[in-house]
C-alpha cells in the first residue's frame, strides 16, 4: 500500500510539471514515449476558427503532450455533440446554445474550455442594400440558416427598433448564406460569421456593415466550446486537460506566426483561398481564446453564461435554468490543478 501511494504522488506530480511547462508555452516532455490517440470533432470543414488547432498539431504540441490527435471533419454540424454525448469522439467543438439544447434533450456533454470566447454570428448587410440602421430591415427579406436560436437573436434584436418578425420577411438559406446576399434574393442576412462572412464581403468590396449580435441586444456567449462527455470526466481527464494545455501552446504559436498558422490551415484545406484565409486568419487571431493575467486560456465567464441561460429560457428555447457549473467546468484548464 505505501508502495502504491508512492507510485501516485508521483504520478499527481508529473502531471503537475507538465501542464505547468505547457502553460508557460515551455515543451513539456512526452513521458511515457508513447501517445495516446485522441480524436477531436470539428464544427465544420477546417476554417480560421481552427488555426490554432492545427497550428498545434503541425508544430507537434499534440504529440509534445502525449497524444496522437485525430481531427475529424462533420457531414453534419449538428452531429459533433452527438458523437461525444456518445462517446464516440473524445472532443468535440460546438457552440453554447448548441451545448445548452442538448443538455435541455438529456445528452451526456459538458463545455470544458471556450475556443472563441464571444459571439461571431453577426447581421449583415451590404452598402447596396439602402439599409443603414436597423429600424430600415422593415420590409426587407433577411436570409437565415434556419436554426431556432437564431430565430430568437433575430427577434430580441428587431425588438430594439421596435419591429417584430412579422415586420420583415425572413428566408432560410441553410448553409447558403453569401449566394442570398450577393445574389439579391435578401437585402441582409443573419447567421454569417465577422471573421469569416463578413470578411469575405470585404475582400469583394460589397461595403458590407457587420455587426456580431452581441451588439444588437443579445447577451454575449462562446461561440465556439470544446465540449467532452460529461460521465467521462469523472475518471479519464488527463487527455483532455493535456489537450487543452497543448492548445493553449498552438495558439499562442499562431498569434506570433499568422503566416506560418495560415499555411498549417491551407494544408489541411486545399480548398480555402490563400489571400483570403490570411485575411480571416488575421481577423480571427484576436476573437480565439488566450491565456491573459487575470484568466486561463480556455476561460468560460460564468456570470455571462448565466444571462444567456436566462435568454434562451425567457425565449422558450429552453425550460431549465442550470446553473453554470452543471453545463460548464473550467477544471481542466491550463494551469487549473484540481
Amino acid at each position: 500500500m505505501k508502495r502504491r501511494i508512492q507510485i501516485m504522488i508521483v504520478a499527481v506530480a508529473t502531471l503537475a510539471a507538465t501542464l505547468a511547462l505547457a502553460a508557460c508555452g515551455e515543451k513539456p516532455e512526452n513521458l511515457n514515449g508513447q501517445a495516446q490517440p485522441f480524436s477531436l470533432t470539428l464544427d465544420f470543414y477546417p476554417n480560421p476558427d481552427h488555426v490554432g488547432i492545427y497550428e498545434a498539431q503541425k508544430l507537434g504540441y499534440f504529440r509534445d503532450a502525449g497524444l496522437d490527435v485525430t481531427i475529424n471533419s462533420p457531414t453534419d454540424p449538428a452531429a459533433p455533440i452527438k458523437e461525444v454525448a456518445a462517446g464516440r469522439t473524445d472532443l468535440a467543438i460546438s457552440y453554447e446554445p448548441e451545448l445548452l439544447l442538448a443538455r435541455e434533450q438529456g445528452l451526456d456533454v459538458k463545455a470544458v474550455g471556450a475556443l472563441v470566447d464571444r459571439p461571431l454570428t453577426s447581421l449583415i448587410w451590404l452598402g447596396k442594400s439602402g439599409i443603414k440602421r436597423l429600424g430600415d430591415l422593415r420590409g426587407k427579406t433577411i436570409a437565415t440558416a434556419g436554426i431556432p436560436y437564431q430565430n430568437a437573436f433575430l427577434e430580441t434584436i428587431l425588438a430594439r427598433v421596435n419591429l417584430k418578425p412579422s415586420d420583415v420577411k425572413t428566408v432560410n438559406v441553410g448553409l447558403n448564406l453569401l449566394p442570398a446576399i450577393l445574389g439579391g434574393r435578401a437585402q441582409a442576412m443573419l447567421g454569417g460569421f465577422s471573421n469569416v462572412e463578413g470578411i469575405d464581403l470585404k475582400a469583394r468590396h460589397k461595403d458590407p456593415t457587420v455587426t456580431p449580435v452581441d451588439q444588437l441586444g443579445v447577451p454575449t456567449y462562446d461561440e465556439l466550446i470544446f465540449v467532452a462527455q460529461a460521465s467521462r470526466l469523472k475518471d479519464d481527464s488527463e487527455p483532455i486537460r493535456l489537450f487543452l494545455a497543448a492548445m493553449a501552446r498552438g495558439t499562442a504559436a499562431a498569434e506570433k506566426d499568422p503566416k506560418g498558422a495560415t499555411q498549417a490551415l491551407l494544408e489541411q484545406n486545399h480548398n480555402l483561398d490563400p489571400k483570403l484565409t490570411a485575411a480571416e486568419v488575421k481577423a480571427t487571431l484576436p476573437v480565439l481564446s488566450q491565456a491573459t493575467a487575470e484568466h486561463p486560456y480556455g476561460y468560460m465567464d460564468q456570470a455571462q453564461w448565466k444571462e444567456f441561460i436566462g435568454w434562451m429560457r425567457d425565449h422558450g428555447l429552453i425550460k431549465s435554468l442550470p446553473p453554470p457549473g452543471a453545463v460548464l467546468t473550467e477544471e481542466f484548464l491550463p494551469g487549473k490543478i484540481p
